[in-house]
């Protein structure tokens, strides 16, 4: 594990130990598993690098995990490949947009005050309560189109 990684494991049990919430081993685990892979990896992807080390490791283990881990904000939901992102900032107050390669699968994090400002405008002019807002944005990354 990286020295980054290991970093931002730390300051998630850090910001658990500060809210009260169970940082259990599985929780760290796919968390660990989630900052290595280091793009959108799905829910089966993680029970499959989950049960080299713990042979027990069944759906419901990663579920629970991957719900704490939203929760909690460690983690993003990638509708549209059913899959999910580690973040590297840990605030409950960012909202989320996404570039993601068609190509190669990759999803770039964006947090983009412009975008954010204009929903929240569009929202407040349309008497609507925004609770939680991903943007996704396909396309084709610099590296897949150099190829």
């Amino acid at each position: 594990m990286t020295k980054e990684i290991s970093v931002l494991v730390e300051q998630a049990q850090a910001l658990c130990v500060e809210s009260g919430a169970r940082f259990t081993t599985a929780r760290k685990k796919v968390l660990e598993l989630m900052l290595i892979h280091g793009g959108a990896v799905s829910a089966y992807e993680l029970l499959d690098s989950l049960k080299e080390t713990d042979s027990s490791a069944k759906p419901p283990t990663i579920y629970r995990a991957l719900d704490f881990l939203l929760e909690q904000h460690f983690i993003h939901r990638v509708e549209s490949q059913n899959a999910f992102i580690a973040c590297n900032h840990f605030t409950d107050d960012h909202q989320l947009q996404l570039f993601i390669c068609e190509r190669c699968k990759e999803v770039q994090e964006l947090h983009s005050p412009q975008i954010q400002q204009s929903l929240n405008e569009q929202a407040r002019l349309n008497d609507f309560l925004i609770h939680s807002q991903t943007v996704e944005a396909r396309g084709i990354c610099h590296r897949c189109r150099q190829d």
